[in-house]
Formats: structure tokens, sequence, C-alpha cells
């Protein structure tokens, strides 16, 4: 499980961050919403925990920051605000659960692990790689939160090097799996220019390795 807590006290952070690992989980504290943006940006976790006031703006917008882009991840508020109004706009905002400050640490495991159990892990619906987030579920592409329209081929070839992530694959691979699949056999100056427009729509990222006499490979600079 890898779980984004934004929260701006470093001591509830830390005492959080160190009982959840224990659980075996993965932890990243964000003191900023600003910070939590643009790791989201980058890579999308399991859950993400946020606290209401934080000093740079509401969680509240964060939250719906990130229904606007990821309806399906779990969103958890931790904040001391407990009064009946706040909750109802944390819900309203897009959360999926709201615990008060202090909180037991035990009874917000279990309701992390309970929304999961009904959310399921939302991270294999989304693959992400030095600011590229792929949505496998409504099939979208963006570049730091910003869609990019590929053509379908194109897609299809970004989505094999983000499921081989880290990974060299060879041209010949790629023309196997890419077009050959679908019985569209095509030479290798294909694989060329569709590589070149797909760059040009994302911008040349430095992520998209080539690898030289060889192929390419999708690794993460962050």
């Amino acid at each position: 499980m890898e779980i984004y807590y934004v929260e701006d006290d470093s001591d509830i952070a830390d005492m959080v961050k160190k009982y959840l690992e224990e659980k075996g989980c993965k932890v990243t504290v964000y003191h900023t919403i600003a910070r939590a943006r643009q790791a989201l940006q980058v890579c999308v976790p399991t859950i993400v925990l946020i606290d209401l006031n934080m000093p740079d703006g509401q969680g509240e917008n964060l939250c719906r920051w990130i229904r606007g882009k990821w309806k399906a991840l779990p969103v958890i508020f931790l904040t001391v605000r407990g009064d009946s109004g706040d909750i109802v706009s944390g819900f309203q905002s897009g959360a999926d659960d709201y615990v008060v400050k202090p909180f037991d640490l035990d009874v917000l495991y279990s309701r992390m692990q309970a929304l999961l159990r009904r959310t399921g892990n939302v991270t294999k619906n989304y693959l992400s790689c030095g600011g590229i987030v792929m949505d496998l579920d409504r099939r979208t592409v963006s570049d730091h939160s910003e869609e990019v329209d590929l053509s379908a081929v194109e897609y299809e070839l970004l989505l094999f090097l983000m499921q081989n992530e880290g990974k060299t694959v060879t041209r010949e691979r790629i023309l196997e799996q890419v077009w050959d699949v679908h019985g569209n056999y095509v030479n290798d100056n294909t694989l060329t220019v569709t590589m070149k427009r797909l760059r040009d729509k994302l911008g040349q990222p430095s992520c998209l390795k080539t690898v030289r006499s060889i192929g390419y490979r999708m690794e993460d600079t962050v």
C-alpha cells in the first residue's frame, strides 16, 4: 500500500508515518498542498490522507482537484475539524472517509483497509512515469495534468512502454506487440514515425529513452 499523507504538523505526520510503515505501507509526507499536487502528477498512490487546514490552502480544494483527475482514488480526511458542517462539507468535496483528530491509529488503519476492500487497489487503473499518467479505464493520457490527444496506435505504443517501465524493449518486440498482434504488418520506419509523433505530443519527455540500435525504455527520472 503506497500512501501520500498531506499534513503540516510534523509530529502527527511522523507518528502516522511510523505506524503505517510498521504495517508494511510505504508512506510519503507532504507538508504543503503544492508539493502533494506535484507528486500526484508524477505517480498515483494507493490512498491519500489529507489534513483540512494546510499552510497554502484547504484540503477540500485538493480533494476536489483529485476528484477531477482520478475519480476512484481513495481519499480520507484527517482533521481536528469535527463539526457536522465540516464533515458534510468534506464528503461533498469528494472524500471517501472523514477521521477526526485525535484518532486511534489502529482504527485509522482498519478504516483504510475497509475503504480499500470496497474500492479495490485503484493504482492498477493508472500507469505513471515522469509526469505522464495513463488512465486505463478512461483510456486517457495526461502530461503533468494536461490531457494529451493520442491516436489509437500512439496510445497502444505508450501503453506497451509504460507496462514495461524500467525495461528495454526491442524495436522488433514493439512491432510484434503493437502492430502484428492485430495482423497489421508494417515496416520498421512506421515505428520511428509513430515514436516521433508520440514524443512531440508529450513534449519530448525525458523519461522516454532511446536505446541506440536496440529499442526504447520508459524510465522515471524523478
